[in-house]
């Protein structure tokens, strides 16, 4: 830790106390740059027995990068912890599992680890932000969505009538939720048909 050096400490068996000491002792000795790896101490280890809410759970208790010590068969249970905030994500690698070996079982192949990488980084990518309504990508999508659009050509202060109010593609006007409301009111100015129906042309 008095190097300054990053350090990853993974958490084995280690209770939340032990972590505690482990860390602080780190952060008083020099180490500022600290993650901690979930990691379950079975070989291979069951996605049962992963408990990959632990990792939130870590990075709230210790205000450190947080990543997952990796034994289970494949790469679902990675893939997963990054949707859970892992950064770091350490996994046993072999050329062969045919090779044999005391970890062989839960290693990746060259292959596998190519796509984890691949993986991981599509979930990372996909978390995103916190976000509603269309996106500048999805509202290319409006178009197939429909909504209100004068039918006929309308002069102002007519009625909007079943005639000429109708619910067609693309999205760009009202919801179709407003046609009873709009139905009966007077467009505020003249419209060509094909407009699409806004607040701006509807008279209250």
């Amino acid at each position: 830790a008095s190097t300054g050096k990053p350090m990853i400490i993974s958490t084995g068996m280690a209770t939340v106390a032990e972590l505690d000491e482990t860390v602080r002792t780190a952060r008083e000795n020099g180490c500022k740059d600290i993650i901690i790896l979930k990691c379950t101490s079975t070989y291979p280890a069951s996605p049962e027995d992963t408990n990959l809410l632990t990792i939130p759970h870590m990075r709230e208790l210790f205000n450190c990068e947080v990543g997952l010590s990796d034994h289970t068969l494949g790469i679902g249970v990675a893939v997963a912890s990054v949707a859970l905030g892992a950064t770091f994500i350490e996994k046993h690698f072999t050329l062969s599992r045919a090779e044999g070996g005391v970890d062989a079982a839960f290693s990746l192949e060259p292959q596998e680890m190519k796509m984890l990488v691949e993986e991981t980084k599509r979930a990372w990518q996909a978390l995103g932000k916190i976000n509603y309504g269309a996106t500048e990508k999805e509202k290319r999508s409006l178009k197939f969505r429909r909504s209100l659009y004068v039918a006929e050509d309308m002069k102002k202060g007519e009625v909007f009538t079943p005639k000429n109010l109708r619910v067609v593609r693309p999205g760009y006007g009202l919801e179709p939720k407003y046609y009873d409301l709009i139905l009966g009111k007077r467009v505020k100015q003249d419209v060509k048909k094909g407009t699409p129906v806004s607040w701006d042309i509807v008279m209250e």
